[in-house]
């Protein structure tokens, strides 16, 4: 019994690195790419130009480059993108079938306390905007 709780945790610590490091990926693909809710970037740079002291001069040309970047990426991730759709829905197939599996190891009342930590972290990344190829995650 306390190898299958050790086996569970350990496998609950898996997935949940791995779907931070692919939430970490996905994310920093999208700022790139300019897909993002609002102006995601400008608030960096806006600090970075405040701290700078850049005049409206120097602005305007930081502002210039930093476009120029953000198209430069979204042609470099362009040909992945297909790619990146796949893994993502992957990654959601492999996160539900991880779910079912930690549930039958779960008392009801456990099952619906993961049922609502599931849809807790759902919703948080409702917030952080859509998915990759801008479609909204399930």
């Amino acid at each position: 019994m306390q190898r299958s709780k050790t086996f569970a945790s350990l496998l609950l610590l898996v997935v949940f690195l791995a779907g931070g490091a692919l939430g970490y990926t996905a994310d920093k693909i999208m700022r790139d790419r300019g897909h993002s809710r609002g102006d995601r970037g400008r608030p960096s740079i806006d600090r970075m130009a405040r701290e700078l002291g850049l005049t409206p001069a120097q602005r305007a040309g930081f502002d210039s480059i930093m476009d120029s970047r953000r198209k430069q990426m979204h042609e470099l991730y362009k040909p992945m993108q297909p790619q990146l759709d796949s893994l993502m829905k992957l990654g959601h197939t492999i996160g539900d079938s991880t779910h079912e599996q930690l549930k039958r190891l779960l008392n009801p009342e456990q099952q619906a306390k993961l049922d609502r930590m599931r849809d807790e972290m759902r919703r948080r990344g409702d917030r952080r905007g859509p998915g990759p190829g801008g479609k909204p995650e399930p």
